[in-house]
C-alpha cells in the first residue's frame, strides 16, 4: 500500500466537501450540513464542495487541508490553521455556495438561526493551531492514515511558528478521542450546551490541545 501525504488542491474539492459534511456529523447519522441546508446528501456534498473552492477563503477552503492518497485514491483528509479569521470568512463561503446552488437569499438568511447551536459548546486556545474537518474513508478506517495526516499537519504548524496545537469532537466520539490521545493530545477543557444538546442528541464538544 503506497500512501503519500500531500497538500490538497482545488481538484480535491469534491472530497473536501465530502469530508467537511462527514466530519461535521461526528458519529451521528446527520450533523450540522443536514440542519442548515435541509436537504439530501447529495446536495450537502456539493454544497460543501462548493465551500472548498469558494473565493472566501473560510476553514472550508481547499488551500487549508491536507489529504491521504492510497494508491491513488484521495482517502482521508484533515485541514488545519493559524488564523482563526478563516471563522469570520464563513458566511461568505455559504453565500457564494447558496447562489451557487440556487439557494434563495431569504432561505440563505435562516442558515444562522438554524446553525448557530454549533458555537454553543465550543472552546479555544489562544495562538493554537487549530485541526478540522478530520475524515477518512470507510474503507480505508484503521490504516493509520489520521495518524500520519496529523503528524504532517503539526509539522506544518511548527514550520509556521505555532507551539501549541488543539482539536476539537462531539462528547462520544470514543475512536477520534483514542486517535488524538495517540496522536499526543490530552484533554483541555468540555463545554456542554442545551442548544447544542437539542439540535444534535448529545450534551456538548470536548477540545484536546498538545504542545508541538
Amino acid at each position: 500500500m503506497a500512501t503519500i501525504i500531500r497538500s490538497a488542491t482545488p481538484d480535491d474539492g469534491a472530497f473536501l466537501g465530502w469530508a467537511s459534511v462527514i466530519a461535521s456529523r461526528s458519529q451521528l447519522k446527520r450533523g450540522w450540513f443536514e440542519i442548515v441546508l435541509r436537504r439530501n446528501d447529495t446536495f450537502c456534498f456539493e454544497f460543501a464542495k462548493c465551500l472548498t473552492l469558494a473565493k472566501a477563503v473560510s476553514w472550508w477552503h481547499w488551500s487549508h487541508f491536507l489529504v491521504a492518497e492510497v494508491d491513488g485514491v484521495v482517502a482521508s483528509a484533515l485541514c488545519g490553521f493559524g488564523d482563526d479569521s478563516v471563522y469570520s470568512a464563513s458566511m461568505a463561503a455559504m453565500t457564494e455556495a447558496g447562489d451557487r446552488m440556487g439557494i434563495p437569499r431569504d432561505e440563505q438568511a435562516q442558515f444562522w438561526p438554524r446553525g448557530r447551536f454549533i458555537v454553543s459548546p465550543a472552546t479555544s486556545e489562544d495562538d493554537a493551531w487549530t485541526i478540522e474537518n478530520v475524515a477518512t474513508l470507510p474503507e480505508y478506517r484503521g490504516r493509520g492514515l489520521v495518524e500520519r495526516l496529523l503528524a504532517a499537519d503539526l509539522e506544518r504548524a511548527r514550520k509556521a511558528g505555532f507551539k501549541r496545537a488543539q482539536i476539537s469532537f462531539f462528547m462520544g466520539n470514543d475512536p477520534a478521542e483514542r486517535a488524538y490521545t495517540k496522536a499526543g493530545f490530552a484533554f483541555a477543557e468540555q463545554k456542554t450546551a442545551p442548544d447544542f444538546e437539542a439540535a444534535l442528541g448529545i450534551p456538548g464538544i470536548k477540545r484536546f490541545a498538545r504542545d508541538i
